[in-house]
């Protein structure tokens, strides 16, 4: 009898982790045994910057920290300030489950794991920056920056869940929001990731460095977003809910819900190819997934090969970018309510089959620049033609403009395409070559019909097919009908979810709403202003239905109401003698909510939350000078003005030259403004690119003097009556900002 319990654990390994004695958790702990956690909270904070707090290292461990959660940092702390890992993974054949992990810049990391597998884990509230975009316009120190990652430069952003080099890894059923970045993988390979939300987040649900032949299934992955006002710009600042960059090829997106993301997916070929034009991010197939509502691309596959079938793609910017696609298929989307359902640049064999565009304002717009960036190796290495695009079979519906071909060589529209009710249905603003126009259904107005065979590039043929008004298609839809062998239609997981927002969930680019601390996720009530005229603000309050009364007010002439339900709108005076506007709101609600910081508030708890907005105007003096140094010293300041200007706010964005008695790089700014202020405590906001200096009253509050991507730097001071403020600027080359801005801190 003695020796069997002896063979137990090794022919029924589950024996041994149901015999295991339970565990506390305690700092720079290492586990390398199969074990359970108490449940409980635990409060382990990191020691340094590059420190786990607890390490499972070894091989077929399973580790179930029965919800136990840990907290990497007070309740004060503010999330851009978290640093250190809760856990890190080493081994081989690894489980954790049932993790939780909060407060950290790292929640969980793990490098050559081979066999690693996260189950039921919710790493939310960890890193994430504040941004500092507001409604009138984004900030570019918001912008991300993922081209690179040689040397694991994206940990600079923090991520819930970071796996390096890991062969097989398996995520499911894992949880994380109110984050920067969910889940980001480098060099992992064969790996499976499905059931999970990753949802509201500001920077990527999930995000792929070198990765191959990973199968990214059934996943919710929501409002991952940034760089998005509406109404204002709509930029997404690259932001994704999936990101695939650097040679990560043969992948598997099926079935996931990436709505109201910067992108929805964004594949890029990488550096490597930039520099060689050899490679790309090829071959992977994408189908079946919503990628709605995003500011930008609902997906943008570029320098590459891929297949795109399946998807839905509703009021995106662009429905698909595919600039520079080559020999990619794009087949059976529902592409609706986009600005352009199709855009792409300099592709080359490219099939567009059997998609249904409706209510776009463009269907399809193909074309080619006419030079190339010097700088890059792809161009001189690569045939950058826009040519021999193949579209057939497509159905569009009240597009207004179907199809926009420019500059483009052997583009082939036939195949029975069908055209109903149009405004212009072929656009060429530049002369193409071969243009092919055969078997089409046309139903519009005799004259817009007319208009395409007026073009002398058309290439002429007498077997065209087109009806006019009067007659309606018999099978509207017909060309949707594939045959099941050219679907390529991969199989669904057997415990995959529905990944879809629920039925009755808002839904649309006007519920992106993004503040300071990422996306809007309903689960509190906000104030967010709608319109602005003058004095007069709109405001609409939106979130779990409850009760609000406005317990506190300041700079307000008069307001709508008082007190009332959410939702509702509001309208609210700013008193013309103020420069500010403070309006706080009591709520309650039979529902539990969650703070912005991941906090739990019980039912019928009194909540907190206010509107508020600092409407001073300075008056600025700007004067440009040339800089012959890439580092120029303060005397750059003291010749001769090329330029001067005056500006009643402080908001550049250089891609060129500021004026054009300024060079386009190598310049230095220099604004000043005087102003009067009423007593009481400021927060002065500086973005610059490149290095900036800041003067109040004459003495340096700011010091950012050397070259930099965007960056923002931000003081508290106190203030009341007249001031004054110097900032000086410089541009070392490239990209150039320069934005100041000013708040009432509270």
């Amino acid at each position: 009898m003695k020796s069997l319990r002896l063979l137990l654990p090794i022919l029924f390994p589950a024996f041994l982790f149901a015999q295991t004695t339970e565990i506390s958790l305690s700092n720079n702990m290492v586990i390398r045994e199969s074990c359970k956690i108490l449940p409980g909270n635990y409060s382990i904070s990191p020691t340094g910057e590059k420190v786990a707090c607890i390490t499972i290292s070894g091989e077929n461990l399973v580790v179930d920290f029965q919800n136990a959660e840990m907290r990497g940092a007070p309740e004060a702390v503010l999330p851009n300030q978290f640093i250190g890992s809760a856990i890190l993974i080493k081994g081989k054949n690894i489980t954790l489950k049932n993790a939780r992990a909060r407060g950290y810049k790292i929640a969980i990391s793990a490098e050559n794991v081979e066999g690693l597998t996260l189950e039921n884990c919710d790493f939310s509230y960890n890193y994430r920056p504040r941004l500092r975009s507001i409604r009138e316009h984004e900030d570019f120190s918001d912008w991300l920056s993922y081209h690179h990652n040689e040397q694991d430069e994206w940990l600079r952003y923090g991520a819930a869940i970071y796996l390096k080099n890991c062969a097989r890894p398996t995520v499911k059923d894992c949880k994380v929001t109110g984050c920067q970045n969910a889940l980001l993988m480098t060099g992992c390979n064969d790996g499976m990731v499905y059931n999970n939300f990753f949802t509201f987040n500001s920077g990527l649900g999930i995000g792929l460095y070198r990765c191959s032949r990973n199968k990214l299934m059934h996943n919710r992955l929501d409002w991952n977003v940034r760089g998005y006002s509406h109404g204002f710009y709509e930029r997404g600042q690259d932001s994704a809910g999936i990101l695939l960059y650097e040679q990560s090829s043969n992948n598997l997106i099926a079935y996931n819900s990436v709505t109201h993301c910067g992108d929805g997916l964004f594949l890029w070929a990488g550096q490597s190819t930039m520099d060689t034009g050899e490679g790309g991010c090829n071959d992977n197939l994408i189908f079946g997934n919503d990628f709605s509502y995003a500011p930008t691309n609902g997906i943008e596959v570029t320098f590459s090969r891929n297949r795109i079938q399946g998807n839905i793609l509703r009021e995106c910017t662009y429905g698909i970018w595919g600039g520079y696609s080559y020999e990619t298929v794009i087949m059976g989307n529902y592409l609706a309510d986009c600005k352009t359902g199709i855009a792409i640049e300099h592709g080359q064999n490219d099939t567009i089959q059997r998609n249904l565009f409706q209510d776009d304002s463009t269907g399809i717009n193909l074309w080619a620049r006419e030079t190339q960036p010097s700088d890059w190796g792809y161009a001189q290495k690569r045939d950058t033609r826009s040519r021999d695009a193949i579209i057939d079979r497509n159905i569009f519906m009240k597009t207004r403009k179907p199809l926009k071909i420019s500059n483009s060589q052997n583009i082939s529209i036939n195949g029975e395409n069908l055209f109903v009710d149009f405004d212009k249905l072929l656009e060429t603003p530049k002369p193409n070559e071969n243009l092919k126009f055969l078997r089409n259904d046309l139903y519009g107005t005799e004259a817009r019909i007319a208009e395409v065979w007026a073009k002398p590039e058309l290439a002429p043929s007498k077997n065209i097919n087109f009806s006019y008004p009067g007659k309606e298609p018999e099978h509207p839809y017909a060309a949707l009908n594939i045959p099941f062998n050219e679907l390529h239609e991969p199989d669904s997981l057997p415990d995959g979810m529905v990944a879809a927002l629920p039925r009755g969930f808002p839904h649309g680019r006007r519920f992106i709403i993004v503040d300071e601390w990422g996306p809007f996720d309903f689960r509190r009530p906000i104030a967010t202003l709608d319109t602005m005229a003058g004095n007069l603000y709109s405001l609409v309050l939106i979130g779990p239905s409850g009760d609000w009364k406005i317990s506190r007010m300041e700079g307000v002439k008069s307001i709508s109401a008082k007190k009332g339900k959410v939702p509702a709108t509001l309208t609210i005076e700013r008193d013309p003698m103020s420069d500010a506007v403070f309006v706080e709101f009591e709520y309650s609600s039979p529902q539990v909510l969650k703070t912005v910081l991941g906090e739990t508030v019980p039912t019928g708890k009194p909540y907190k939350f206010d509107f508020q907005r600092f409407e001073k105007k300075l008056d600025w003096d700007i004067q440009f000078f040339e800089s012959k140094d890439s580092i120029p010293t303060a005397e750059v300041f003291q010749g001769k003005a090329l330029a001067q200007q005056k500006s009643s706010g402080l908001y550049y964005a250089w891609w060129g030259k500021p004026n054009e008695l300024v060079p386009e790089d190598r310049f230095a700014t220099l604004a000043t403004t005087n102003f009067n202020v009423a007593p009481g405590e400021y927060v002065l906001e500086l973005s610059s690119d490149d290095g900036v200096r800041c003067y109040l009253d004459g003495k340096l509050v700011i010091d950012h003097w050397n070259i930099h991507e965007p960056e923002t730097d931000e003081i508290s001071v106190k203030l009341g009556g007249n001031h004054s403020i110097r900032i000086e600027h410089f541009d070392g080359g490239g990209f150039a900002t320069l934005d100041f801005r000013m708040r009432v801190k509270r």
